[in-house]
């Protein structure tokens, strides 16, 4: 008999550190040398429309978002040395 096995969920990323010039094409062409990305989403200021310089990277396979987190963590980006790690979940 065949095991259910539920896949796991993706993982979201911070991504810090990110030039302002940055775009979420370019971020998520970034990551998707890693794998499939499911969702990206730059922070933007209310008042200037303008990035705040992070964002938040969703991949469906966490084996993939682990290679991207290990290799791109402190890797120069736009003359910036971005920050990458999982993100933490929101608290209720």
């Amino acid at each position: 008999m065949g095991s259910l096995h539920t896949p796991a969920p993706p993982m979201k990323l911070l991504v810090r550190n990110l030039a302002r010039t940055t775009t979420e094409e370019e971020l998520k062409a970034l990551f998707e040398q890693f794998g499939a990305v499911q969702s990206c989403h730059l922070v933007s200021d209310r008042e200037t429309g303008g990035s705040k310089g992070f964002g938040f990277v969703e991949m469906p396979k966490p084996g993939e978002a682990k290679a991207a987190l290990q290799n791109l963590n402190n890797r120069t980006v736009a003359g910036n040395k971005i920050r990458v790690k999982k993100a933490e979940k929101k608290a209720p």
